[in-house]
């Protein structure tokens, strides 16, 4: 396929950029929930705190979420394509407009029903703290509300950036968000004291945290519109959608999709109502949560955000081959990004809960509870990875039912699995319970979107066995070395001061094999697994319908039909 090398280079490169700078919004992120762990500690307060300001964003997540990206993201593409930036950001700028009435809706919905969800945070706080808990934690989200608004400018701006292949800023911003919300937790402290109990917290602490935090994410939100005015397509909001059919054609499928945002946003607001009956539980499952996703995004999920262009690129032109050829590719990527990572903090997640506990949350059991929980993260991090990557492609495709059914059977897995986990004991099994709902989420979830876009993809196969080769053998050139690692660290038992250096050195020492090996089977003439012999020579006898030449094309096309080989005929 010509520019296929072009393509799978330009992915390669938006995927480090991605990652790269996701890394640090992630691990600012991680350190901003490790701030409120040290200065607020495992108290009641803690919980009321770290649930009540996340609410604008699973508000906004249930409204559109991560689904606007991958409904916009394709209409920027094609509407560039077909009548430049210009008609990108009038088209955009109708999205905006309808979108941010729908916002502000929700915003006032979410200040009317404060009471009632403040009390669902507060329902097992003991008598007689229970009623200025409610207090505090309404007021915390009528503070908070006017967030909502501004996470939907975040993301359209977002969405613009990476329709036009920019990726950095886009990536790199919510570093900011994390950043401001750690400054406000520092000064809050430091005016009313740390390790507060809800009798101890005065009202006008919870109003500097709701202030604070609100002026972050707009922040935020200024920087990603922004990047969208630099990357060529500013966002203006404006009126007309209906009479614009591009504009009409991107908010009827956010629509359809709704149910994709809003179940991932229940399941988080489900697991943080069980987690609150653990005091500090909402702390440790925000840090498994934060862990979970910074792995992803760094990973997996960045390769699957630098594809998505790609593979609505391979949808407009109307190229079923370079599609295939594009998913296989950012398969191959996803599990080469995504196992090291499980390999690592699945062996190393006892001495990274231990760096991750600080201040008052510091204590054998939550340090054990952490350990527990980053253990099943580590899978779930890959397994999430295939999963948002599925839907990915799913929605460069315009299908909004394979998603939705995804997102349902997620919900109902992960539901499911926090049920039975109120059945273990308060200490000692309920917060992994939770971890381990999230893994049976993505893995029935992922399993769902595999399947269906697996039937739309036919007869191009959807992963490569020679690529599974690849990383086994790099994977298992690696797990010498993070054994050797894992002694040195139980041998040592190093000070707190050391046991980050030593375990960042012990992750560099196992990528060093993994990547010679990884060198070796993907470099130009040793490439035996992914590089078709010269003596397998594939002839169509429809030139117009021949395979994709290059290192991602398949070797083989899958049956799908009565007689695939009456469709697609080889000589």
């Amino acid at each position: 396929m010509p520019g296929e090398g072009g393509r799978a280079q330009s992915t390669a490169r938006s995927s480090v950029t991605v990652a790269a700078w996701t890394l640090v919004s992630r691990v600012t992120g991680l350190l901003r929930v490790l701030v409120i762990g040290a200065l607020l500690g495992p108290t009641y307060f803690a919980n009321v705190f770290q649930a009540g300001y996340v609410l604008p964003s699973n508000v906004f997540t249930i409204m559109a979420g991560p689904v606007l990206g991958m409904v916009v993201v394709p209409a920027v593409v094609r509407t560039v394509s077909l009548g430049g930036p210009a008609r990108a950001s009038e088209v955009l700028g109708r999205i905006a407009g309808r979108l941010l009435a729908v916002a502000g809706l929700c915003a006032v919905g979410l200040a009317l029903l404060s009471p009632l969800l403040a009390w669902t945070l507060v329902f097992d706080v003991p008598e007689p703290e229970r009623g200025k808990a409610w207090l505090l934690s309404t007021v915390l989200i009528l503070f908070v509300t006017p967030q909502v608004l501004l996470y939907t400018l975040a993301e359209l701006g977002v969405a613009a950036q990476q329709g036009r292949q920019r990726f950095a800023l886009a990536a790199a911003a919510p570093a900011v968000e994390s950043l401001g919300t750690i400054v406000t937790l520092v000064a809050a402290v430091s005016i009313f004291g740390a390790d507060l109990e809800i009798d101890q917290a005065p009202l006008a602490m919870m109003v500097l945290l709701g202030v604070g935090t609100t002026g972050s994410v707009l922040l935020h939100a200024a920087l990603q519109c922004y990047g969208a005015f630099r990357a060529g397509v500013p966002l203006r909001p404006r009126r007309g959608w209906r009479g614009d059919p591009d504009a009409r054609d991107s908010l009827r499928r956010i629509v359809r999709a709704i149910p994709v945002a809003a179940c991932p946003a229940l399941t988080n607001y489900g697991l943080t109502v069980v987690a609150a009956t653990v005091p500090g539980g909402v702390l440790i499952v925000q840090l498994a949560y934060q862990v979970f996703y910074g792995l992803s995004f760094v990973g997996a999920r960045a390769v699957s955000m630098a594809a998505l262009p790609g593979l609505a690129e391979a949808v407009s032109a109307g190229d079923q081959r370079r599609f295939g050829t594009a998913w296989r590719q950012g398969v191959f990527y996803v599990v080469l990004v995504s196992v090291p990572l499980l390999c690592l903090l699945a062996v190393f997640a006892r001495p990274t809960a231990d760096l991750l506990a600080n201040g008052a949350l510091r204590s054998e059991t939550m340090i054990s509870e952490l350990a527990s929980c980053l253990v099943i993260v580590a899978f779930a991090q890959l397994v999430g990875g295939l999963h948002d990557y599925g839907q990915q492609a799913l929605f460069a495709r315009f299908d909004d039912r394979g998603p939705r059914i995804a997102s349902f059977v997620t919900l109902g897995a992960t539901v499911l699995v926090a049920a039975g986990a109120m059945l273990l004991p308060v200490t000692g099994g309920r917060l992994t319970g939770l971890a381990a709902a999230i893994l049976a989420g993505e893995l029935a979830g992922g399993l769902t979107a595999l399947s269906r876009l697996r039937a739309a993809i036919c007869p191009e196969p959807m992963f490569d066995r020679r690529h599974a080769v690849t990383v086994g053998a790099a994977t298992a050139a690696m797990l010498p070395v993070i054994a050797l690692g894992w002694w040195v660290v139980v041998a040592l038992a190093p000070d707190r001061a050391f046991e980050l250096p030593l375990l960042v050195a012990c992750g560099l020492a196992a990528l060093i094999p993994y990547g010679l090996v990884l060198l070796y089977f993907t470099s130009a003439g040793t490439d035996r697994w992914r590089r078709r012999p010269p003596t397998a020579v594939l002839v169509p006898v429809d030139l117009g319908a021949a395979l994709p030449a290059g290192r991602w094309a398949s070797r083989s096309p899958r049956r799908c039909g009565a007689d695939i080989e009456a469709q697609v005929p080889y000589l």
